[in-house]
């Protein structure tokens, strides 16, 4: 049996993995930090099968700090990842988030605005006509208007896993092919990984990054996560009339959610209560022409006629207990850190989340506090709710 030794393991090399491997090493170029990845295509990682998006619109000021964050470093990314004189292109663009309101939704949703500007962030309450004469192929009907973030957008998710990856490797970080089976630990304390050849890597500190596949990684070491793999659908659409500039991401209330993408096509979801849990990643263009095509054609009726193109499925890492992150280190397993169950939202929060791991993995005072994420309220069953909307 082979045995290699490390500082660091990160079990999952996507994109919040990568995030935390690269600012260890920009915290510390002599760590040794091993990334055991099963899969360096990524084909069925969440990072490469999201539809993309940040933004600032939550309502729990943690959330809203992450994304800020995740603005200045997306805006920063392509220089701050040069390797040997070439920089990834991300291509962010900040073309914004539109949320539309209902009536029954505009207190909460005029509370979290109120709190955003508090923040300093650009974020606006829109009424119906200011809605129309910015985007007027938009009909929204009885709403009672919408936010719109100007600072939100979208980019290339996988030139960032990319980037980070790239750079990590670049400080030092070692890139393993390779599946973690278990998560090893003796009396409490974390002791290493093992392979699926028997071999091992020993290590006192092992930092969960699997993904969808959260609670399956944790469950080898004995720790339950009340995370699942939900399968959310995204479908690509040639419209017949198209618009005179891109489209925000915007989101309905029924939570259909739209945006324009390169080329002149739309890409279009909506999460829906009875979404399969399970590592499924079949898509099922019934849903769009009985359900979705009628919603978004009820609110933007030049698109009652379009094509569906192809679509594609991935997974949410679904927390069942709040939705929100399970940031930082098992109170029970010393050595054991998490960064799981973001519920769709983790692309946007791994700059924010890879460095905070890092300063609490190597005890620098943490940039941003983030200590309501701990896993310990998994234990005591206490979440932590955000009132804002659940996209991607």
């Amino acid at each position: 049996m082979n045995q290699k030794s490390y500082d660091i393991i990160i079990v999952g090399g996507g994109v919040m993995g990568s995030s935390t491997a690269y600012h260890l090493m920009k915290a510390d170029e002599k760590l040794r930090v091993a990334v055991v990845e099963r899969d360096p295509t990524y084909e069925r990682a969440s990072t490469a099968l999201s539809m993309v998006n940040v933004r600032i619109q939550f309502s729990l000021k943690q959330n809203i700090q992450i994304s800020k964050y995740a603005l200045e470093v997306l805006d920063h990314f392509e220089e701050e990842m040069v390797v040997e004189g070439e920089k990834p292109s991300i291509q962010f663009r900040h073309e914004g988030n539109l949320f539309i309101v209902g009536e029954q939704g505009r207190g909460a949703a005029e509370k979290a605005v109120d709190m955003q500007k508090d923040l300093n962030c650009q974020v606006e309450w829109w009424s119906n006509d200011k809605i129309r004469q910015h985007y007027p192929l938009y009909e929204p009907g009885n709403a009672a208007g919408g936010t719109f973030g100007a600072q939100d957008g979208h980019f290339d998710a996988y030139a960032v896993l990319m980037g980070y990856k790239k750079k990590a490797r670049s400080l030092g970080a070692q890139y393993i092919t390779d599946e973690v089976v278990e998560i090893m630990a003796d009396k409490e304390k974390i002791t290493g990984v093992r392979l699926p050849s028997g071999d091992t890597l020993s290590s006192e500190i092992v930092v969960n990054c699997t993904g969808a596949w959260a609670a399956k990684t944790a469950a080898t070491a004995g720790v339950t996560l009340p995370v699942q793999p939900v399968k959310r659908q995204v479908f690509v659409l040639d419209t017949a009339v198209k618009p005179d500039g891109p489209l925000p991401l915007t989101i309905l209330p029924s939570g259909l959610y739209f945006r324009t993408e390169t080329g002149g096509t739309i890409l279009l979801g909506k999460s829906m209560d009875e979404d399969p849990v399970g590592f499924d990643f079949t898509w099922d263009d019934k849903r769009f022409y009985d359900i979705l095509w009628p919603e978004l054609a009820a609110f933007v009726p030049a698109f009652e006629r379009l094509k569906l193109v192809r679509g594609w499925a991935g997974l949410y890492a679904v927390n069942t207990l709040d939705e929100n992150a399970i940031l930082g280190e098992w109170p029970l397993i010393k050595g054991l850190y998490l960064a799981n169950g973001f519920s769709g939202h983790g692309l946007q929060q791994s700059p924010a989340v890879g460095r905070y791991l890092s300063e609490l993995i190597t005890g620098i005072e943490p940039s941003l506090d983030l200590s309501i994420f701990k896993p310990d309220r998994i234990l005591s069953n206490s979440p932590v709710r955000d009132g804002g909307w659940e996209i991607v």
